[in-house]
């Protein structure tokens, strides 16, 4: 097991907070209860978010979410009985408003690979400092997928060949995509919603719904995080 920092910059992760808007609910799922009692005596002190629940299994988790409806659920990777990936693929289909961050001490490809293709909105470690954590659960809240650093391109790897058969594909793969569905590539990769990308192009929802199923079947991804990933991944990698 390799234990990773979290990096990540203030000015990289998108801060959405003003104090008109209403409080982000959280819910704190973790077998260890010193680290839901830590977590939630910091996170609370956070002007624009409320712990409105802890859970230390599964099956507790996922009544809770069904009773607080919380905006974004924290979840540990590693729970007895159930682990948080069957958690997290139970939330994200019963739930669909409810976005699940995983929060763990380990960044090996399979728990990350699990946790995505369950419907997790990012992966990071648990060693990041809480003012961090604070703006990547508002950035997750606002649509965005976050990744620890050095986690994207590792996660887009493990993606791209667990998806495919064939030979991995390189970055000459984003020019099967027409020009209007590379476009909405990189909305989804911004963290918009699909009326969101309608909006700013100016088409029909239902036509961005379509696009959105060509880009799965031409890239093989099988769910929009893993078309965030690949889009953040790529824009990196014109920069």
């Amino acid at each position: 097991m390799k234990k990773s920092t979290f990096g990540i910059s203030k000015s990289q992760i998108p801060n959405h907070y003003s104090p008109m808007k209403k409080m982000i609910r959280l819910l704190l799922v973790d077998d260890q209860e010193l680290v839901c009692q830590g977590l939630r005596a910091m996170l609370n002190l956070e002007p624009d978010l409320e712990v409105v629940g802890v859970a230390n299994n599964v099956q507790t988790a996922i009544e809770q979410v069904e009773i607080l409806k919380p905006d974004v659920v924290l979840m540990d990777i590693k729970m007895p009985i159930m682990d948080g990936t069957e958690a997290t693929r139970m939330i994200a289909q019963r739930f669909p408003d409810t976005k699940v961050l995983v929060i763990s001490t380990f960044d090996e490809d399979d728990y990350i690979a699990r946790a995505i293709k369950a419907g997790a909105k990012g992966y990071l470690l648990k060693d990041m400092p809480v003012e961090e954590l604070a703006q990547v659960i508002r950035s997750v809240h606002r649509g965005y997928t976050q990744m620890a650093p050095g986690l994207m391109e590792k996660m887009l790897d493990v993606i791209l060949n667990s998806n495919r058969t064939e030979t991995k594909p390189d970055e000459s793969e984003i020019t099967e995509l027409t020009p209007r569905e590379a476009e909405v590539l990189k909305l989804i990769g911004t963290g918009c919603t699909n009326r969101e990308i309608a909006r700013q192009l100016y088409i029909a929802e239902g036509t961005v719904k379509t696009h959105v199923t060509h880009i799965f079947n031409r890239l093989n991804l099988r769910n929009r995080t893993q078309i965030a990933i690949y889009a953040n991944s790529m824009m990196k990698k014109a920069i």
